[in-house]
Order: structure tokens, then C-alpha cells, then sequence
């Protein structure tokens, strides 16, 4: 090839890289804004945590290095292992609950029953509220000693005058038919991935003389496999970061006894109550670890019982 040839394939060549970096423009124009958030609401704060964990600080006096101290004090913190206690025993029950409920509702629900548009909105209604200050204290008023609960027990014949929100061994089980309760966003999601399964396969079913309960074990769970994994995920992150009703329904305390004492509010305890914003940084990277391991856990179990098209 003569030079001539050469140096055109070359301009010919730079003209197609410079027609490819100018398509990419428009691109990196819209992106922009979600880059430009990632980096500096995101990334960046990421960054100046990690360092705060890493030192004494009270939001007054200038931040001191003091390395992995705090991690350690963790370890020996008696109410930060409460915490722990009460958090995971909140996500272990509540959440699985949770899902059960929005799978079944899910179910009835696809059948096409009239109404339906009303009945999905209605369900889906407690997951928009739930987590407000105002549902909170409607919450801690239901399960007083003279809440709307002890007044349905009345009408069965049982006579209960103690507060459920105020007794050690329920509080934190108030808080999970709370979650429970929050079950639309969960089942809203099971709906669709209902409505993707082929009929086919259930009037096939039906005629090798498979029964509702056998069909739904068989199809139902299979194909909506997918879907109940990414509720799990999302569910298992959501109720590690609660906080709201914990500090609304306990009155920022964590009680009674911590019983509801929950990982973020002894988080937020320590950071804006007791101004230890390097110990609360550290509480906060390890919660990101924890939520991290769990995911990673579902995401390696996941293959063992997730199915997917193929």
C-alpha cells in the first residue's frame, strides 16, 4: 500500500473515532446529572465516613485519627450487641412473614376478581404510609394499655390491660406485624410476575390431574422464583435500615429494656444524642458490611433454587 493509501485509511480512521466521540455527547450529557449525584451525594460522603470512622469526633472540635478504635469499643459495647440482637430477630421473622403474606394476597388477587384496580391500590396503601411518624404513633396508641387491640380482645371475653408497645417481650413484636402490615410493594411486584406465567402451563397441569395446591408448587413457585428473590433482597436491606417506628413508638430511647432498639436508632443515638459521630460512622460501615454479606450470601444460595428462563 502506497503512502498516499495509508494516510487516507488513517484520516478515514480518525474521522469515524471522531464521529464515534461526538455521538457519545449527547449521551454523557444526560447522564450528567446522575453522575454528578453519584459522585457528590454518594461516592464522596462514602469517603469522608469511612474516614470519620477512623477518628474521635463531636461535630465541634476537629476530627482525631484514632484508627480502628472504635470498631474495637464496638465489640464491647453491650447495648450496640443489643441492637444487633433486636435488628436481626426483627428481619429474621418479619420479613419472611412479610412475603408470605404478599404472596398469598398476590394469588387471590390474580384470579380476576371484579374490583381489582380498588383492591391493589388499597393493599398497596399501608406500604406509602407505614413508615411515616404519623402511622407510628397511630401504632403506639393500637397497642397501648387501652388501645383498639385490648378493646378486640374485650370483645372475645379476655380482659387485657397491659401495653403491648410498653412490655419487653411484645414491644418489638408490634413493631414486626408493623412491617408485616407493609406488605403492598412486596405483593404489588408478585402480581405482575403472576400475570407472565403462561395459562398453558396450568391447563396442562390440569389435565395430567394436578390439584390448585400441586400446580402452585410445581408452577407457581418455579416461575416466580425471580421475583420472590429480588423481594427478598429488597426486603432484607429495607429492614435493616427501620428506624422511624423504633424511635416513634419508643420515644427515641429503644425501650422498654431495648427491646426495640434497633440498629439505626442506636446509630442515630450515638451520632446526634451523644455527639460520637466517628463511633456512629463506624456503626454505619459495619451495617453496609452486614447488608453486604447477606446479599452477597442470597446472591451465592440463589442458584439452588432460583429459576430462570433457561
Amino acid at each position: 500500500m502506497s503512502a498516499a493509501s495509508e494516510f487516507a485509511v488513517l484520516l478515514k480512521n480518525r474521522g469515524k473515532a471522531k464521529d464515534k466521540a461526538t455521538d457519545t455527547k449527547p449521551a454523557l450529557g444526560f447522564l450528567a446529572p446522575w453522575l454528578i449525584g453519584a459522585v457528590c451525594l454518594t461516592f464522596v460522603p462514602m469517603v469522608i465516613s469511612l474516614y470519620l470512622s477512623l477518628t474521635k469526633y463531636n461535630m465541634l472540635t476537629s476530627p482525631k485519627f484514632v484508627g480502628l478504635q472504635n470498631y474495637a469499643t464496638l465489640l464491647q459495647d453491650t447495648r450496640y450487641l443489643q441492637s444487633l440482637k433486636v435488628t436481626f430477630s426483627y428481619v429474621i421473622i418479619s420479613v419472611p412473614l412479610q412475603l408470605i403474606a404478599a404472596l398469598a394476597l398476590a394469588v387471590v388477587l390474580d384470579r380476576g376478581m371484579r374490583g381489582l384496580t380498588f383492591y391493589r391500590s388499597a393493599f398497596y396503601l399501608p406500604s406509602m404510609l407505614g413508615g411515616s411518624v404519623a402511622i407510628a404513633v397511630l401504632w403506639k396508641m393500637v397497642f397501648g394499655s387501652d388501645g383498639l387491640f385490648n378493646q378486640a380482645l374485650g370483645l372475645f371475653g379476655l380482659d387485657v390491660t397491659q401495653s403491648w408497645i410498653a412490655n419487653t417481650a411484645t414491644a418489638n413484636g408490634t413493631l414486626m406485624v408493623l412491617h408485616i402490615w407493609q406488605f403492598g410493594s412486596p405483593m404489588v411486584i408478585f402480581l405482575a410476575g403472576l400475570r407472565q406465567i403462561p395459562r398453558e402451563l396450568y391447563e396442562a397441569a390440569s389435565v395430567d390431574g394436578a390439584g390448585k395446591w400441586r400446580q402452585f408448587l410445581s408452577i407457581t413457585l418455579p416461575m416466580l422464583s425471580p421475583i420472590i428473590f429480588f423481594n427478598l433482597v429488597m426486603s432484607i436491606i429495607n429492614s435493616f435500615q427501620t428506624f422511624t417506628q423504633a424511635f416513634v413508638v419508643s420515644g427515641g430511647t429503644g425501650g422498654p429494656n431495648d427491646a426495640t432498639l434497633f440498629y439505626t436508632l442506636y446509630l442515630y443515638m450515638q451520632g446526634f444524642g451523644s455527639m460520637k459521630m466517628g463511633y456512629a460512622a463506624a456503626m454505619a460501615w459495619i451495617l453496609v458490611i452486614i447488608v453486604a454479606v447477606l446479599t452477597v450470601i442470597n446472591f451465592a444460595l440463589s442458584k439452588y433454587w432460583v429459576h430462570y428462563d433457561d
